[in-house]
């Protein structure tokens, strides 16, 4: 008796997540740094300095990228409905939990918008809609994405409520933003470069990277409790 296919598992590529893996590294040495200026140990400015807010926009850009790389993978390899929303499901609770455990310890600037709420807002436009797409008409959209916060900025979007939109006239208190606009150009472009040039993300990767990328929720979501939870028994025992 004939069943049905099933559906295709999500394509791989080593290099993109290989990739993504480099920034998770470097998100956890940041967090690490971030971490350690949260107890007092160092004395940095993350909010101001350039040094740290330009290697935030890399680190976010990255992650962006490789999500729209990812998705354009799986547009290709024709991954069905039921994949995508599994994996979606999970970011979005991630992001869930993230809002939830950043209100106990940031009460005044917990994180309503960071970069799983706008991963998980981000897909939902990409995969219902906007992968329909001419790759031409993508890159005008990515290119006005990245342009509209600049170009338009109203007190209406200023709420916790509205920010996720973009168009703010003063970034909000919060630990993490990563709002729709501009950093929904970014996934646009990961999406037409690899759908432009899927043999890009042909060959092999740095082993290490490209297992690290492909685990790179979960690694997300146990970092930081695991980094502060060691600085916090080390600040204890340097204290007895």
């Amino acid at each position: 008796m004939p069943t049905a296919a099933a559906d295709p598992s999500p394509p791989r590529s080593d290099r993109l997540d290989a990739l993504r893996g480099l920034a998770i590294v470097w998100m956890a040495a940041f967090h690490f740094g971030f971490d350690l200026n949260h107890f007092g140990w160092i004395r940095q400015d993350y909010y101001r300095d350039p040094v740290w807010t330009w290697q935030r926009i890399c680190i976010v850009s990255l992650f962006l990228f490789c999500a729209g790389g990812g998705q354009a993978l799986a547009v290709l390899a024709g991954q069905g409905a039921g994949r995508f929303w599994k994996r979606w499901s999970q970011v979005a609770g991630c992001a869930a939990l993230v809002s939830l455990g950043s209100w106990f310890m940031f009460p005044n600037s917990w994180i309503s918008f960071g970069v799983l709420h706008g991963i998980a807002v981000m897909l939902l436009l990409l995969r219902m809609g906007l992968s329909r797409l001419p790759n031409a008409v993508l890159l005008v959209l990515a290119a006005l994405a990245v342009a509209a916060p600049r170009l338009v900025q109203l007190p209406f979007f200023d709420t916790r409520w509205t920010n996720w939109v973009g168009l703010v006239t003063h970034k909000p208190i919060t630990e993490d933003y990563v709002p729709v606009l501009p950093w929904l150009g970014v996934m646009l472009l990961g999406f037409v470069v690899t759908r432009a040039w899927p043999g890009l993300w042909t060959g092999s990767a740095p082993r290490p990277l490209a297992v690290l990328g492909r685990w790179s929720l979960s690694f997300y979501m146990v970092h930081q409790p695991m980094l502060i939870g060691v600085l916090m028994v080390v600040q204890v025992l340097k204290g007895s």
